[in-house]
């Protein structure tokens, strides 16, 4: 079947909307399948830099339809700004954009008790980005959500559903002495944002069965990635959505068979926002030597970003996770002045050696990297055609298949549109 899927390999932030905004070239759906306004993926074209959070990189493109699917938790007012801002730069988004009626909605309570929950944690927060997503992935768990599906009520119907959700969590809000809000405000708030919004809203799953069936090409793309899944990350500092591969199935309503190809994003070096253990993490000269290099700052929360080397015991986790068939390789070009780059093998805990990345957060934040240290290319990749990559660069993208399991056939060497490598597929020893 003709459908791409598109997952990230590491904490996030692994460049995967470059990596979506190159593969949707060739298609004519790109469907997001979880999270909400907490992700953030940048494209650069040319001089232009665009910064999306619901909607998919692939609205560059004319040709594309753009699917928010039903495992989304969406932000009807920060949604219809987005569209706005990007319809502002001259991108054609009139009757391209789609939302699935199964996806949830984040409203103004959602918000204000993510803050409150985050505020309450001090120093033990999780780090979230304050945008809702947990508290409403939590209402959708207790079946007390409101859907897209609700945006075709009637008016009336409508902000009777909300003033009763507001009144409600207000309550809670004011046991916890938070401030509680204008039930009459939020509702409406919806509604102005519903004028906007309701032409969208259908069931998405029929329409990309069809296009299958059609042989049309299909990406889907998730959000955070795979060590934040709220089954398979360092729980609890993980995002309230399944953002591997089996998620996707669920968050598009297309069948687990039917992916054709998985595509694995991993950063060349590692990086993460927010709390959590993270083995690879170096507080020293070389995370921040990274961040600066790789201006490793989150595009929702402008926070910068942990930085450490490639964690090989966790990627290659990942790629039995997910089922990975093909990796892209993001920021290599960060790595260009290092005279030594390091990555880690394998964990030690006491006198035992893992090679599979824990399941247990308390596990993760004890053990200890073992690294192997391969020498530096010492030369600018940033550019680069195949045949000009630096013979060390070209080592380390062959050790890291090997010892990830799994080939890389896309290597990224600058923000920009046309700094991309496609590689030829050369056995590794992968196994």
């Amino acid at each position: 079947m003709p459908v791409t899927l598109v997952v990230g390999g590491q904490w996030g932030d692994e460049g995967k909307a470059k990596i979506i905004d190159y593969l949707a070239r060739d298609v004519e759906f790109v469907v997001r399948f979880q999270g909400g306004a907490n992700a953030g993926h940048t494209v650069v074209v040319g001089s232009e830099r665009f910064a999306f959070r619901q909607v998919p990189s692939g609205i560059l493109y004319p040709n594309v339809t753009c699917v928010l699917g039903g495992g989304m938790v969406i932000d009807p007012t920060a949604l219809v700004e987005e569209i706005d801002a990007i319809a502002s730069r001259g991108v054609h988004v009139k009757g391209r954009i789609l939302i699935s009626n199964q996806a949830h909605l984040v409203l103004p309570y959602h918000i204000a008790l993510d803050c409150e929950s985050e505020d309450r944690r001090g120093d033990g927060g999780i780090g979230t980005t304050r945008k809702g997503i947990s508290p409403a992935y939590a209402d959708k768990a207790r079946r007390e959500g409101i859907r897209a599906a609700d945006l075709t009520r009637t008016p009336a119907d409508l902000r009777q559903l909300v003033e009763a959700h507001v009144r409600e969590n207000n309550k809670i809000l004011k046991l916890r002495g938070a401030k509680t809000l204008s039930p009459a405000r939020v509702a409406d708030d919806l509604l102005s944002a519903r004028k906007r919004l309701l032409s969208m809203v259908t069931d998405t799953r029929p329409v990309l069965w069809q296009a299958v069936d059609d042989g049309k090409q299909v990406l889907c793309e998730g959000a955070q990635g795979s060590l934040l899944d709220i089954d398979h990350g360092t729980y609890p500092f993980v995002t309230s959505s399944s953002c591997t591969a089996g998620g996707a199935a669920i968050g598009t309503g297309l069948p687990p068979a039917g992916f054709d190809a998985i595509v694995g994003i991993f950063k060349a070096y590692c990086t993460r926002v927010g709390n959590g253990p993270f083995p690879t993490e170096d507080k020293g000269a070389v995370g921040k030597r990274l961040r600066e290099i790789g201006h490793e700052f989150g595009t929702v929360t402008g926070r910068p970003r942990r930085c450490g080397w490639f964690d090989a015991v966790a990627a290659r986790t990942v790629v039995k996770l997910n089922g990975v068939t093909d990796v892209a390789l993001t920021k290599l070009d960060v790595l260009d002045t290092f005279d030594a780059i390091k990555v880690c093998t394998s964990y030690r805990r006491g006198n035992d050696t893992l090679g599979v990345f824990p399941a247990d957060a308390r596990v993760v934040a004890s053990v200890k990297p073992v690294y192997e240290e391969l020498p530096g290319w010492k030369q600018a990749t940033t550019g680069c055609q195949l045949g000009d990559l630096p013979t060390r660069a070209m080592e380390y993208i062959r050790q890291l298949e090997d010892l990830i399991g799994c080939r890389i056939h896309l290597v990224s060497l600058g923000p920009e549109r046309s700094a991309m490598l496609h590689l030829p597929r050369v056995r590794s020893r992968a196994r």
